[in-house]
């Protein structure tokens, strides 16, 4: 079959609607790990290696409650659809937590962190799940679902891009105010319903292709062999802990090693504002070769382009803002093409097994996302304080730990973006083997 015509199969203003979401979505979820931390420690006084366990628990939580909304997700068959029925009764639950968690009173302590984030982790995973598997199954060409993924993703940004204007535009030094966490709460609690309901009855539930349905015992089975799974999904965990370092120690690392103040929010708007642009560059590569080589030429470009960050110092703003925009480029392949290639994997479990399992899928991606930047939290924060560093004062920071803090925040992310290249660059599935995948499961039993 020609991948152009499968690729163009949904009309461009139903997969904008399908979309709509990620820009809520993601406004909500890059703050909570990049500057919440950040914020309850210099707002509120919180130590940030107290922050970091609590959050570090809320997602040993995730290790079961993922994997559970993931299995009922699929199991159950509402009238409305899986996807959908999942999708919508996740949003309230989302819109309490993040006006909690956003928007503390002046005395919350890590006890209300805990409580708040583990909220926003539930009614997060149970929307997050549904919309991606939703949007893996929209599409069963190799091409058409970089077309989903990318135009998700590109909105996913615009969201980033969003979050992290809004915070520093009002500011978020005093917690007794309205600050800008505070109007972020109130616009993501206004959008998401509202895109949510556009996208919930603009869109079709996706055509299930499960022929029988399988034991919980026998589904682990299939996914403990789907060796295409095992594969990415290390790649995964490697990447992702590579990106989240730097990720959460941006606004320290500018901070304290290059001594900048709220110009800081400047540079992050750089880096995901390329980002965006990043998305059909790297989709083009795609096209060209295939999405897992396309992946790892980006990994590599980020490396290279990350490996004099800790040699900046004091004075250095210009070429940080360079190191912002080529590796901001990179991100657009780091949020597209992994997510495409998920449901190409997915097909390999689909084809043996019989039963299209989107949701348990997605449910061990998300779940490596959040162990990801979860790890970062546990492990670099406690680290770096213990051997001096301080987020609260910059003036009690050893220097010691301010030496620490380059080479983790630029060789950190290259150290583990290695193997994660070695593991894809020679990935099993390309564009002919999911075409032998959807042949198998198309044909009528």
């Amino acid at each position: 079959m020609d991948h152009k015509k499968q690729a163009a199969t949904i009309p461009t203003s139903r997969l904008f609607l399908y979309a709509l979401p990620a820009v809520p979505l993601a406004a909500l979820t890059f703050p909570l790990y990049s500057f919440i931390p950040t914020f309850y420690a210099e707002a509120l006084g919180l130590s940030l290696a107290s922050i970091g366990f609590v959050l570090f628990a809320v997602r040993a939580f995730d290790a079961i409650n993922d994997p559970l909304i993931g299995w009922l997700s699929d199991r159950f068959r509402p009238a409305f659809g899986r996807r959908r029925t999942w999708f919508a009764l996740s949003i309230p639950v989302i819109m309490i937590g993040v006006w909690k968690l956003f928007w503390p009173p002046v005395d919350a302590t890590v006890n209300y962190v805990g409580i708040w984030t583990l909220v926003l982790s539930i009614g997060y995973t149970g929307a997050i799940l549904s919309y991606t598997a939703w949007g893996a199954e929209l599409e069963t060409s190799y091409a058409g679902r970089s077309r989903v993924a990318s135009t998700r993703e590109a909105l996913t940004l615009i969201g980033v891009v969003a979050a992290i204007i809004i915070p520093f535009a009002l500011g978020w030094a005093d917690a007794g105010e309205f600050h800008g966490f505070a109007l972020l709460a109130t616009i993501i609690v206004v959008t998401l319903p509202i895109f949510a309901i556009a996208t919930l009855y603009g869109v079709v539930e996706p055509r299930e292709y499960t022929r029988q349905r399988i034991s919980l015992r026998e589904g682990l089975s299939h996914m403990s062999k789907n060796a295409p799974f095992r594969r990415l999904l290390l790649a995964f965990l490697l990447n992702g802990f590579a990106n989240s370092i730097p990720a959460t120690l941006f606004l320290l690392y500018a901070a304290q090693r290059l001594g900048m103040g709220d110009e800081r929010g400047l540079y992050i708007l750089i880096y995901f504002a390329f980002g965006i642009v990043g998305v059909p560059l790297w989709n083009a590569v795609a096209n060209r070769t295939s999405k897992h080589r396309a992946w790892c030429l980006a990994m590599l470009f980020a490396m290279l382009v990350f490996s004099p960050t800790p040699f900046l110092s004091q004075g250095d703003a210009v070429a940080f803002g360079i190191i912002c925009v080529l590796s901001g480029l990179t991100l657009g392949a780091d949020l597209t093409l992994p997510a495409a290639i998920q449901a190409d994997v997915i097909d390999v479990d689909t084809a043996r097994s019989g039963e299209q399992r989107s949701g348990a899928y997605f449910a061990i991606w998300s779940l490596a996302t959040k162990m990801a930047l979860a790890l970062t939290i546990v492990t670099i924060l406690p680290f770096l304080e213990f051997i001096g560093f301080s987020a609260s004062d910059s003036s009690a920071s050893s220097p010691v730990s301010i030496v620490w803090l380059g080479f983790i925040y630029g060789w950190g992310a290259i150290a583990l973006k290695i193997p994660a290249v070695v593991l894809i660059w020679n990935f099993p599935i390309g564009r002919a083997e999911v075409d032998a995948l959807r042949a198998s499961i198309d044909r009528p039993s």
